[in-house]
Parts: structure tokens; C-alpha cells; sequence
């Protein structure tokens, strides 16, 4: 059986930049962008992800488009006999279901926070009225449990549709619907009464704050966000290289699909900084700053309701792309690794990733351990801790060794790979440094994440 292919080019670029564009991008780098100093921290962000996110979506990338198979079965079709690179195509499929464990319940949130903000529950509301509604959804496991399970089925939906009739269609118009409601938002945000004293602070370059925060915890929160933006190490963009044709050079796209990335992340800044510098919200909540502080203002702002609802729609949007995403990782990895059809991998998953995500939504209430507290107190944090802080990083280790090394797949393949087609060429002289500068980078980034977590403050 022939490897399905997305359609075009452009739903290559719009299906990988759904997978990378979550909800990290809508809360976190604002707020960590206006507390590193604004447009100086956006510079150095920049910079990061030009030089440590994009080789190593390079090489999700070309691993995937050389083998043309889903994580779990690439490293088989390229490694040499014999070595065991392969252990990281199972830890791929691992990290990914992992993924999906706490990522749709809290997919499934934000569409709970879409219906409610669309049939104007937070209209005047008084604060505590409006932290009730948050802790109360905390405390209903079932009520959590049924909008994940309507991510899972709206997700699986589209993936059993197919390749290009589902995902590829489907991520197409909620990328254009994404953007096309950040533009509506935004432009909105720029109407507000302290709309430009918000933006000052998000985007003009203040050296002086960022020296108060540290310089060196500011390059590391750039750094560790420009890696961690992209969702890197787990193979969640791999597969979509093994779906890619060799007309195109992988350099050029993955430049675009980061620029993508990029745009929403900085419009989501455009956004998030008005409304708080208009309303006196602090914008370093967090996902409080979303589901506490934002509703809130919704329920008193001029055209709260509209505002709200079409804010929801857009996070909603943005969450959706990467499930929908991560699911075709999940049921591509299952069809090859069982001999499963699509429709037989499509439900295996409509039922394995309900029941898997029920621990996350339990650790919010019957399973609420105090062992949990040294992580961020919930099975969420504990799920996200393995992930982000072991997972990821590692895997990119595991990805530029493999890349580089005469023992993996080698430099001379990964670039040839990389060069393929019409496009942007990566150069001869990147060897040296994606060889033995970049490891050192993510290594910094793995170790830093770990101090950050247990030891610092």
C-alpha cells in the first residue's frame, strides 16, 4: 500500500504549524515575553529559534520524508542493522500519547469556556462569581470528562476521514478561521482605552527590566520557549514529513511553518496586552490569566460577549489543530505498527484516549494527592513534568546525534534529505554547529528546566 501524501504544499505547512501552534502560544510567551523586557526578549526569542527550534525541526522533517513512516517505525528504515535507535521511535509514540492525556481535557476547557462566555454566563459577574465557575468545572470530574470526550470524538472524526479529506481539509479552515479571528481581536484589543501603554510594554526593548529579571534567567526562558514552541522531540511534526513530496527543500517550509508559529504567538501578545493594561489585570498569570482574569473582564467590557466568544473560538481553534494533529501521530503510529486500517486505528483511539486522559481530569478532585505538590500539585503537572522537562529534550538530543553521527543515519543523508527539491538550500558550513553547538544548547535547556523546577527560588 502506497504512504498517503497531503495534497499541496500549503497543507504541509498549515497541518505542521497547527500541530506546533497550542495553547503555550496564546498565554505563555506574552507574559513571559513582557517580564523578560518586551521587545528585547522577543529579539533573543527570535534568535533562539532560528538557531535551536529549526534544525531540529529540520530533522523531524527530513527523518520523517527519508523513511516515509510514522516515528515509531523511521529510525528502523534508516538506522544501520543491528543499533538501537529505534527505542526512540517507542518513546515517540509514548511522549505523544502522554501529550494527549492532559492536552484534550484541556482542549476540552476551553470549548466548555466557549459555550459558557458565548451564552454570556460571566455577564456580570462579580469576581468570586466568576473563580466559582473555574473551580467549580475543577471539581466535576464528569462535566470535564464529557467535553474531553467531544474533543476526542470531533478529533477522530476528522483523522478517520482520512489524510486529505479529513485532516488536511479540516486544519485548513481552522487555520484560516485561527488567523482570521486573531487579526478581528487584535485589532479590537488596539481600540481599548490603555491599548498602546500595553503594547509599549510588550514590544518596545526594555534592557533595564530585563536586567532586573536576570539576563540569564531571560535567555533561558527565551531559549527553552523557542525549543519547547514547535512540541520537538516526541516526532509530532515527523510524521508530517513522511507525508510531504520531495518537490519542495525542507528548509524553506519548515522557515515558513516557524514564521507561522511565530505570528500567532506575537498577535496573541497584540491581544492578551491590551486588555490587561486596560482593565488592570496582571499578565503573568498564566492559564488564570485565561480561565479566572480574562472572563471577568469579558463580563464588563463593551462587547464582553463578542469579544469573549470570538476569543474562546480562537484558543479553541488553536488547541484543536494540535490535537487533531497529534491524533493523526497516534493513529498512523497504530496502522503501521499493528497492520490496523485507518478506521480500525481511528477507533482504537476514540476509546484508548478518553480512558487514558481520565487520570489528569481525576487529579483535579478524588485524585488530588499532597505527593503531588513538589510538581505543581496535580496528575496534570505530573504528566507535563515528564514531557516537557525529560521527554522533549532528550529526544532532541537523540535527533541531532542521530543526524550527525557516523553511528545513526549520518550528516551526509540528513543534509541531502534536507536539500531535496526546489528551494532553500542548508549550507555546508551548519556541520559544525549543529554537530557540537546545538547538543550543548538543548542540553543547557534540559539541565536549566530541571534547576528551574526544584531548585531555583
Amino acid at each position: 500500500m502506497d504512504r498517503e501524501k497531503l495534497g499541496s504544499r500549503l497543507g504541509f505547512i498549515l497541518v505542521s504549524a497547527g500541530c506546533a501552534i497550542g495553547l503555550g502560544n496564546v498565554w505563555k510567551f506574552p507574559y513571559i515575553a513582557g517580564k523578560g523586557g518586551g521587545g528585547a526578549f522577543v529579539l533573543i526569542y527570535l534568535i533562539f529559534l532560528a538557531i535551536l527550534a529549526l534544525p531540529i525541526l529540520l530533522m523531524e522533517f527530513a527523518i520523517g520524508r527519508a523513511s516515509e513512516k510514522s516515528p515509531v517505525k523511521a529510525y528502523q528504515e534508516l538506522e544501520r542493522p543491528g543499533s538501537k535507535w529505534h527505542w526512540h521511535g517507542i518513546a515517540s509514540l509514548a511522549g505523544c500519547y502522554l501529550l494527549m492525556m492532559f492536552y484534550t481535557p484541556v482542549a476540552g476547557w476551553m470549548l466548555y469556556y466557549f459555550y459558557l462566555t458565548s451564552r454570556g454566563t460571566f455577564t456580570s459577574m462579580t469576581p468570586p462569581e466568576v473563580v466559582k465557575v473555574f473551580t467549580g468545572m475543577l471539581g466535576e470530574p464528569w462535566l470535564m470528562a464529557g467535553w474531553m470526550a467531544l474533543v476526542a470524538v470531533l478529533a477522530v472524526i476528522v483523522c478517520a476521514a482520512g489524510l486529505q479529506k479529513g485532516v488536511e481539509r479540516v486544519t485548513k479552515v481552522l487555520m484560516i478561521m485561527l488567523i482570521s479571528v486573531m487579526i478581528f481581536l487584535a485589532i479590537y484589543a488596539g481600540t481599548l482605552p490603555k491599548a498602546a501603554e500595553g503594547l509599549a510594554f510588550y514590544l518596545v526593548p526594555d534592557f533595564e527590566r530585563m536586567i532586573q529579571v536576570g539576563v540569564t534567567g531571560t535567555l533561558a526562558a527565551a531559549m527553552s520557549q523557542a525549543f519547547f514552541t514547535l512540541g520537538l522531540g516526541i516526532g509530532s511534526m515527523l510524521i508530517f514529513g513522511s507525508y510531504f513530496g520531495r518537490d519542495h527543500s525542507l528548509l524553506g517550509e519548515s522557515i515558513n511553518i516557524t514564521l507561522l508559529d511565530t505570528f500567532v504567538a506575537i498577535t496573541s501578545g497584540l491581544i492578551i496586552f491590551p486588555v490587561c493594561f486596560s482593565y488592570g489585570i496582571d499578565q503573568t498569570a498564566g492559564p488564570g490569566l485565561i480561565l479566572i482574569a480574562l472572563p471577568m473582564v469579558f463580563g464588563s467590557m463593551p462587547y464582553g460577549q463578542l469579544f469573549g466568544s470570538a476569543f474562546f473560538l480562537f484558543i479553541s481553534f488553536a488547541s484543536m489543530s494540535t490535537v487533531i494533529a497529534v491524533y493523526e501521530n497516534l493513529i498512523g503510529c497504530d496502522m503501521e505498527l499493528m497492520g490496523w486500517s485507518r478506521a480500525r486505528a481511528s477507533l482504537f483511539n476514540l476509546v484508548a484516549m478518553p480512558l487514558l486522559s481520565m487520570p489528569c481530569i481525576l487529579g483535579f478532585n478524588e485524585w488530588a494527592w499532597p505527593w503531588l505538590k513538589p510538581l505543581g500539585g496535580t496528575i496534570l503537572d505530573l504528566e507535563d513534568f515528564f514531557l516537557s522537562y525529560i521527554l522533549l529534550p532528550i529526544g532532541g538530543l537523540v535527533y541531532i546525534f542521530f543526524c550527525t553521527s557516523r553511528y545513526g543515519w549520518g550528516w551526509d543523508n540528513f543534509r541531502a534529505e534536507v536539500n531535496a527539491g526546489e528551494g532553500i538550500k542548508l549550507a555546508k558550513w551548519t556541520r559544525g554547529y549543529i554537530t557540537f553547538i546545538l547538543p550543548v544548547i538543548v542540553l543547557f535547556v534540559f539541565l536549566f528546566g530541571l534547576y528551574d523546577k526544584f531548585l531555583a527560588g
